[in-house]
């Protein structure tokens, strides 16, 4: 059996590996680690959760150690490009853990955060960046980044970089780094754009592949459930509250929507059906993103909704099931997403719900992935759960009506009877004041002083302020400031009403 010792890595980077309890190399690190301990370029081929961090950051950290130059201002020496920030943080991670005994310096910048800080990180140079292509390019425009220094560059999960749109930037990236650099190509799947694209990078790559393109992972089963669009969260809080039995234990469910807003929609509606949850997405600033995974991880909230941000890379172990609230209409995402699930060799089990209007993107998933998915049974009575008549629904939602339950209409300050009374003796005292100022009729008739629609139509008030523009209606004021156009009498010194143009 091949051991990380029999690939030629170095004794320090074997001591970092014994200190994480690594000693077995998977299939993609046993093929890839020799390739590029040689410095050959490398294309790989492998879905996530396949150690393919590992394959290219140890042998890396092993030929800076070897070359030992110095760190270039204000650039690095190995450069690793990765399609969300969750990932990056991720990689920048392991590099710190592998290289804990190799003495390089490691920095990871991505959208979300401060770009000052940014800029403080990179002043000085570091060995290893790990960097989201949006953020390094913006520092690369202010001039605090340069990739003159770059003798390593890696691609990681460059299919779903190109699916967010970063082609121009990659190539960018490319025409800014050394021709003379050894490039590191990674990919869950090989579609004709990512073959471009590895021809615009490589030079003659070694390639490895230890799963075949766009299949999905055996260890995981998948089932269907044919549900209409308003059912969707009926059943999913059925599922997670244990009141329909799905396959296998349920621990920790990462749950997919199409968009942002659906994330969002989602989690509202567990959390006021007392099932707790948290969402990640684009519109989620980094430090929420961070505690969202943190959460999920620790499994102190053990449902996290997102969109297909957190598809790639995120490797959180325990994650029992996936749920693919909505199906993507990019089939390969679907590989992408039931992948967070079945990691470390474990099994895992994938759930589908489909509408009647998502059975287009159901035949794309089985003719890319093969896989015949399960169908499911809905639960008895379903319907009549979904419309409000079922047993369940009204016990669901009972607990999060109220925290501390008083009787209906009763307030701190009375019923509601004395607040209206309340409000009822605030509105004589507006009133008093207009009409001891003259009620909106005879407003009306001091028109010709200047017509409100075509100038603004100040009220008089009291003792003071002036006009701002000429023939602007403006209204005197009292001891404060005035409404400007056309404003209630007040309190206020000084403004008058500002010219309107006339209404059409």
């Amino acid at each position: 059996m091949t051991t990380f010792a029999d690939l030629g890595l170095s004794q320090p980077v074997l001591q970092a590996l014994d200190m994480k309890g690594y000693t077995i190399p998977t299939p993609i690190q046993a093929q890839a680690i020799p390739a590029v301990l040689k410095g050959r370029d490398l294309l790989g081929i492998a879905q996530t959760g396949t150690g393919k961090t590992a394959a290219f950051m140890l042998p890396s950290i092993d030929r800076l150690r070897e070359a030992d130059k110095p760190i270039p201002f204000k650039s690095c020496r190995m450069l690793v490009l990765a399609p969300t920030r969750e990932l990056a943080v991720q990689i920048a991670d392991s590099a710190k853990d592998y290289g804990a005994l190799a003495g390089l310096k490691v920095q990871c910048i991505v959208g979300g955060t401060s770009v000052g800080k940014d800029r403080n990180k990179l002043h000085r140079g570091t060995d290893i960046l790990v960097a989201t292509p949006g953020r390094l390019l913006d520092l690369i425009d202010q001039k605090a980044l340069n990739l003159a220094g770059i003798e390593v560059l890696v691609l990681d999960e460059a299919d779903q970089m190109l699916d967010l749109g970063f082609i121009h930037a990659l190539r960018k990236i490319r025409e800014l780094a050394p021709k003379d650099r050894q490039t590191l190509f990674f990919s869950a799947t090989m579609p004709k754009a990512i073959k471009e694209l590895v021809s615009g990078f490589c030079n003659n790559p070694v390639q490895v592949s230890v799963t075949p393109e766009s299949t999905t992972a055996e260890r995981i089963d998948q089932y269907l459930f044919m549900v209409q669009q308003d059912e969707k969260l009926s059943l999913l809080e059925m599922i997670l509250k244990g009141r329909h039995t799905v396959p296998g234990a349920i621990e920790r469910v990462l749950i997919f929507t199409r968009t942002k807003h659906g994330a969002d929609r989602v989690v509202k509606k567990l959390e006021q059906a007392g099932i707790p949850a948290n969402a990640i997405h684009g519109n989620k600033s980094q430090p929420q993103r961070q505690r969202a995974l943190e959460d999920f991880r620790k499994a102190r909230v053990p449902v996290l909704i997102a969109t297909d941000v957190a598809a790639r890379g995120i490797d959180i172990p325990g994650v029992s099931h996936v749920i693919n609230y909505e199906l993507p209409n990019v089939p390969e995402q679907y590989v992408h997403r039931i992948g967070r699930t079945a990691r470390a060799g474990k099994s895992g089990i994938a759930i589908a719900f489909c509408a009647e209007d998502e059975r287009a993107y159901l035949k794309d998933i089985r003719k890319v992935t093969g896989a015949e998915l399960e169908r499911l049974p809905l639960p008895d009575n379903f319907r009549a759960v979904v419309e409000g008549e079922g047993p369940t629904k009204p016990a669901a939602r009972t607990p999060m009506k109220r925290v501390n339950p008083r009787p209906l209409g009763q307030r701190p300050q009375g019923d509601r009877k004395p607040q209206g009374e309340n409000r009822g003796e605030r509105r004589p005292q507006q009133g008093e004041q207009r009409r001891a100022e003259g009620d909106r009729k005879p407003q009306g008739e001091r028109r010709p002083e200047g017509d409100r629609r075509a100038f603004g139509g100040g009220k008089p008030g009291g003792n003071g302020g002036g006009q701002r523009h000429p023939g602007g209606g403006g209204r005197p004021a009292g001891n404060g400031g005035g409404n400007r156009g056309r404003g209630r009498p007040g309190g206020g010194g000084g403004g008058g009403g500002r010219p309107r143009a006339a209404s059409v």
